[in-house]
């Protein structure tokens, strides 16, 4: 277990619950606005808004707030979002790399500084940090949908490049631009994922000390917890001793 999962496992531990729930709505629904405003209202034609749509309701969130996130992206009323991603380090050389969806770049980009800033990170430019990373296309079924052996054989007929099953779930990855066709045909077998998303996989983990572990993931929750933000993706490895320590 490393990074991005490191980091929602020991946010969990924490008890974190009622903060984390009231944050994904207002994810959820942006996704659902920014997803309708790049394509057709349509999901049937519009993989990413079926995908925004599949979440939302896996959240159960309810049908009228879906409708007019989707509205409000093609036009309607309402504030419209920009995509914008923040690159940074973190305690311990950690590469990070933020996105948000906002209507006030000004804000957003102030606030995530102010994060980097207090909790021993410092943030980049553009690219700064992205080179460490690939660009890759990610699908979450649960577990109880197939068995690791039968996903996997799903995710390469389907034209995936790896598969990793754990009783939390299955974490399917591809190629950026193959996510719409290998969430089709994972779907055709298995009905709508959890999550489908572009993001970010490191190419390589930074193993963090334990006295770095505190301050990096200090970082990482300031981060998570600002509204603007969508994913918080960073490649370090910390060990199962420091992550006990952090969540007790």
């Amino acid at each position: 277990m490393a990074g991005h999962s490191q980091f929602k496992n020991i946010m969990h531990r924490k008890g974190r619950q009622d903060r984390v729930k009231a944050q994904l709505f207002t994810r959820l629904q942006r996704e659902v606005q920014v997803a309708s405003k790049s394509g057709l209202p349509d999901p049937a034609f519009n993989p990413r808004l079926r995908a925004a749509i599949q979440a939302a309701k896996a959240a159960n969130m309810p049908r009228d707030n879906i409708d007019r996130a989707i509205k409000r992206g093609q036009g309607g009323d309402g504030e419209s979002y920009d995509e914008v991603r923040y690159e940074g380090y973190g305690p311990g050389g950690v590469a990070v790399i933020v996105e948000a969806l906002t209507d006030n770049r000004n804000r957003t980009a102030s606030s995530v500084r102010s994060s980097f800033g207090k909790h021993g990170g410092a943030l980049g430019e553009t690219n700064s940090v992205s080179f460490q990373f690939n660009r890759v296309g990610q699908i979450n079924y649960p577990a109880k949908v197939a068995s690791a052996d039968e996903m996997l054989e799903a995710a390469v007929e389907a034209g995936a490049e790896d598969c990793e099953s754990s009783p939390d779930g299955h974490e399917i990855i591809c190629a950026a631009d193959e996510l719409a066709a290998v969430q089709e045909k994972l779907e055709a077998r298995f009905g709508p994922p959890e999550q489908a998303v572009l993001t970010w996989k490191p190419q390589t983990l930074v193993p963090v000390d334990d006295d770095r572990a505190e301050a990096l993931f200090k970082l990482l929750e300031a981060l998570d917890d600002n509204d603007d933000v969508q994913r918080v993706i960073a490649n370090f490895e910390v060990s199962e001793a420091a992550l006990a320590r952090l969540a007790g």
